[in-house]
């Protein structure tokens, strides 16, 4: 099956490095299981420059969500709880009890604590039980996040999204804001450093790549990965705070390349000669890794983009100082109180948080579980996707809790050419597995392209970049935040605010204008 086809999606994340890594020595095993050695590697990205069309683009309807090889939409064994503040230990103890659980721990960054449960037992049928006892404030599944996307000044003329917004007006106000603002990006990870990574697996693994189709994946054995820095990202001193929260250790390097391509949307290096551009290309960046993909399931990360995972990431993000936090991936289901609660958080703490609206309008238009609560939440947007028509793009969702558009792509009416350019990872060197187990091998995290993909996760990344911009002008508040890009918004569809778009697309000049201009 070849690469225009095959299903693809779920982002995969794994491995980063911080700059104490330049002294590990390849004895030094990383947290998680125990299955990863790094190694230092000075080593530079090779650039394959513009991707071809002819070879194929990331699109949002062909990807369908990778899932646990046990196909759950949840995690087994467990649940997440929050009780009620003043609960004694005996009562959670006994509450725990109660439910057949096992034990309740408090994870690092989080209100709540993950319940163990027998592998048998249904968690979403314990979550409802325990949610109706008075000292529980809500118990939910571990619900696992997916990208929303499904699927990179040479190239400036190819991003026809920063000149649907007017981004040169708007850069002629605020030339990109400043490195004293802090966007985090929750994703994938994020291609920040050179290094290489020992990976072992010596057994063979059934994964799940779509609704309908596992893979049996050979043995490895112990192999040698290469990872290196995007170089139209920038240095390390651009980088801070990383985190994985997937392999709990403070290396969050991209595996699957959403995170990158969201990164250079927000933040690329621009008017240097290199590549392509991005919204707000001065400000720092924060890898913080919060989901899994196909490497992790294959390598056993210890944990997975379950939905306390998501709410740890946005918690610490906040904790670190982020003034913005995208988040461009989500989930459907059950409600998900424990990342409102995290959101929720993140807002108290200063921080502008952007959610994407959700890829699935062509699959039944389900209810986005992380975007349905951003109308509840000054300070929160969940954000559609329009082409290069402006039109909605065929995949975005709708419904009552969008707020706003943004470029996201639209190939069923525009073609590749009507899709997002940044660079990111060439996924036929990390992608090995599209060719199924005959053809399977190591991935390469070294080889880059200026690639096209599309999908709310793209529009969302414009939201943030915007609102870095806005914080650095001087709107500091989350809800102002949020409240300038409404008001200035271009209305688009039936008049006033509607379930397609929104209050409509974001006008980054016109949001910025009586602000003064910032050189």
């Amino acid at each position: 099956m070849n690469v225009f086809t095959r299903a693809r999606a779920h982002a995969a994340a794994l491995i980063g490095v911080v700059l104490w890594l330049a002294t590990v020595t390849a004895q030094d095993v990383l947290p998680g299981a125990g299955r990863r050695v790094a190694w230092p590697d000075s080593a530079t990205a090779i650039d394959r420059g513009l991707r071809g069309a002819s070879r194929g683009m990331r699109k949002a309807s062909e990807w369908p969500a990778r899932r646990l090889p046990t196909t759950a939409r949840y995690l087994p064994g467990s649940i997440i709880v929050k009780f009620r503040l003043g609960t004694s230990s005996a009562a959670r103890s006994a509450l725990v009890s109660l439910v057949g659980g096992h034990s309740a721990s408090r994870p690092s960054h989080a209100t709540f604590d993950i319940v163990t449960l027998d592998t048998a037992a249904d968690p979403e049928a314990v979550a409802r039980r325990l949610s109706l006892q008075p000292d529980v404030e809500y118990a939910q599944a571990r619900y696992r996040a997916h990208p929303t996307f499904r699927p990179n000044d040479p190239l400036y003329s190819l991003q026809w999204n920063f000149s649907t917004l007017d981004m040169e007006r708007a850069w002629d106000i605020n030339p990109g804001a400043s490195s004293s603002v802090v966007v985090a990006v929750l994703d994938t990870g994020m291609a920040y450093t050179n290094i290489a990574f020992d990976l072992t697996q010596t057994r063979a693994q059934a994964i799940e790549l779509g609704e309908d189709e596992t893979v049996v994946y050979p043995a490895l054995g112990t192999v040698h990965i290469p990872f290196a820095a995007a170089p139209d990202l920038g240095g390390p001193s651009r980088f801070v705070a990383p985190y994985d929260f997937i392999w709990d250790d403070t290396t969050p390097v991209d595996m699957d390349g959403h995170g990158t391509h969201i990164a250079g949307t927000i933040g690329q290096l621009t008017n240097n000669s290199v590549g392509v551009a991005g919204m707000a290309f001065n400000v720092q960046l924060m890898p913080v890794k919060v989901l899994d993909g196909f490497w992790d399931v294959y390598f056993e990360s210890p944990n997975f983009g379950s939905d306390d995972i998501v709410a740890r990431g946005v918690r610490y993000a906040a904790d670190q100082g982020a003034k913005v936090i995208n988040m461009s991936f989500g989930r459907e289901g059950s409600p998900a109180p424990v990342v409102r609660d995290a959101v929720e958080y993140a807002v108290s703490k200063g921080a502008f948080v952007a959610i994407a609206g959700g890829n699935e309008f062509l699959d039944g238009n389900p209810i986005p579980r992380f975007a349905e609560f951003a109308t509840q939440i000054h300070g929160v947007v969940a954000v559609g996707a329009v082409g290069p028509d402006r039109q909605r793009a065929a995949y975005s969702s709708t419904g009552t809790y969008l707020e706003l558009v943004a470029p996201g792509g639209d190939s069923s009416r525009g073609g590749v050419s009507g899709m997002i350019l940044q660079q990111t990872y060439d996924f036929d060197f990390t992608d090995t597995f599209i060719f199924g187990s005959a053809a399977f091998r190591a991935p390469r995290f070294d080889v880059l392209e200026n690639i096209y993909y599309e999908g709310t996760s793209m529009a969302t990344a414009h939201v943030s970049g915007l609102a870095a911009l806005l914080y650095q002008q001087g709107i500091t508040k989350p809800a102002a935040i949020e409240a300038a890009m409404k008001r200035s918004a271009i209305d688009l569809g039936p008049a006033g605010r509607d379930n397609e778009y929104g209050y409509g697309l974001i006008n980054p000049r016109a949001a910025l204008r009586g602000l003064g201009i910032l050189r």
